[in-house]
């Protein structure tokens, strides 16, 4: 076997040095600890209570406004959290277009979509909806993508998922009647949700953090909603809304979204994407308890079952579930 000589190892100690600065993060964790359960339960309650808030939100407020005045308020909040850590944006025009687009699939159209949706949707009803997103980002990442193929277990979890929303959305879904249109605004909004989720891959190889790419979609999507909101729904001319509203749309705006991405990208740094998209099976319990709690809402048991067939759906595709079982089986 050869040696490597003093003088080598010396001369080659700096680039060794070097290389490992690249990487100042441990390895991503495929196995959870505690912590790091407890920042995706912090999530899944943060997230599931954002949908009561925007049952009370959109209620009184239209949903142009609505969105606009939560992109304004997230957008200062993470902005004023990169300068307090003494980091700038500075992205290139390039980029700025890229996240543009970004903004487009992530914030915008699907902010637009449930806020409007959710005027005539239960909150629980607009979160099992959104539990649709990996389902959707399986199909998208397939024909997008070359390194994440669908394969039997994904396709079988994407059948199973689509007979969910089948179930939930019934026999009105052929005739477009009842609450139809807003279910499928929210459905269209979870599609969204999926292509942003492929489109933002690009952003890790062109070097902008996870942080950067946060604030600067929020930017851009406040750039794009403020003309909409203040030409369309010219909201000095509506009365000023009651006290919980503006509450809610605090919260909403600062703990739903801009701490909430705070804590999913650190969540995704050290557990990885797959672990914290467990996230969207825990959102639907936490937001149809408390819209139950707090608006006093209840859900058909047809849409029990709708969320059923979905939870299943999202569980094939994970796989981690039934891997276990296995385990256990042959153990």
């Amino acid at each position: 076997m050869a040696t490597l000589s003093e003088e080598c190892f010396d001369r080659k100690a700096p680039d060794a040095k070097a290389t490992a600065a690249d990487y100042p993060s441990s390895m991503i964790n495929s196995v959870m600890n505690r912590a790091e359960w407890g920042l995706l339960i912090a999530l899944a309650v943060i997230w599931g209570v954002a949908f009561v808030f925007i049952k009370v939100a959109v209620t009184h407020v239209e949903p142009l406004t609505y969105v606009w005045l939560r992109l304004l308020m997230a957008a200062a909040a993470l902005w004023a959290w990169m300068r307090w850590r003494g980091e700038r944006i500075n992205l290139s025009l390039p980029i700025w277009g890229a996240i543009l687009l970004l903004a487009l699939l992530n914030n915008v159209i699907p902010f637009i979509l449930f806020g409007w949706g959710q005027r005539y949707l239960a909150s629980g009803l607009g979160s099992i909806l959104n539990a649709t997103t990996p389902i959707w980002g399986v199909l998208v990442a397939h024909w997008t993508t070359s390194d994440e193929r669908m394969n039997t277990a994904k396709l079988l979890g994407v059948l199973v998922g689509f007979a969910g929303v089948a179930v939930m959305i019934g026999p009105s879904l052929l005739t477009m009647g009842g609450d139809t249109m807003p279910q499928l605004a929210c459905l269209i909004a979870a599609f969204c949700y999926a292509l942003a989720g492929v489109w933002a891959r690009r952003f890790k190889r062109l070097g902008v953090s996870p942080m950067k790419v946060a604030t600067g979609q929020l930017i851009a999507g406040l750039l794009v909603m403020t003309p909409i909101a203040l030409l369309v729904d010219q909201p000095w001319n509506d009365p000023l809304p009651p006290m919980e509203v503006w509450v809610a749309m605090i919260l909403l705006a600062l703990v739903c979204t801009a701490f909430a991405y705070v804590l999913f990208f650190k969540l995704i740094a050290s557990a990885g994407a797959t672990n914290a998209l467990l996230v969207t099976l825990l959102v639907p319990p936490v937001a149809i308890i408390f819209g139950a709690i707090l608006l006093g809402e209840a859900l058909t048991g047809g849409q029990f079952l709708g969320l059923a067939f979905i939870a299943l759906g999202l569980a094939v595709i994970d796989g981690r579930i039934f891997a276990a079982i296995r385990r256990r089986a042959f153990a």
